[in-house]
């Protein structure tokens, strides 16, 4: 299957609480052609430990929504790549970011996020 976009932990985080950006997000997350790399899990498992709540429903609903990539050589490469450049130019940028972004070019689809760190990258921004 072609998928077109990746779902970045800011439009998960908004489509989780019902905002106006999530149900932007919504759009494209219900409509089954996204992927989600594993390094956004890991961010929103870290977020609700944080909060105090059970991701397990939600970490569900990702998986019945979009196909998870995983961490691979060719990303991490990639990434490491990404984030040596980045940091130079845009303030806090970090590797999480880059991972984000090379999983996103690897795959050829536009990123779905509200995280400013992706503007001028191919995203589309909430």
């Amino acid at each position: 299957m072609n998928y077109e976009y990746l779902i970045d932990s800011y439009a998960w985080i908004e489509y989780f609480k019902g905002t106006e950006k999530g149900e932007i997000a919504g759009n494209f997350i219900e409509n089954n052609s996204s992927i989600t790399p594993s390094m956004v899990i890991a961010e929103l498992t870290e977020k609700y430990k944080k909060e105090n709540k059970d991701f397990e429903e939600d970490f569900n609903f990702i998986l019945s929504q979009t196909k998870i990539i995983n961490l691979d050589t060719e990303i991490a490469q990639s990434a490491g790549r990404i984030n040596f450049e980045n940091k130079k130019k845009i303030k806090n940028w970090g590797m999480a970011d880059s991972i984000i972004l090379a999983a996103a070019e690897k795959a050829n689809v536009k990123i779905i996020t509200g995280d400013k760190h992706f503007e001028g990258f191919n995203s589309v921004m909430l």
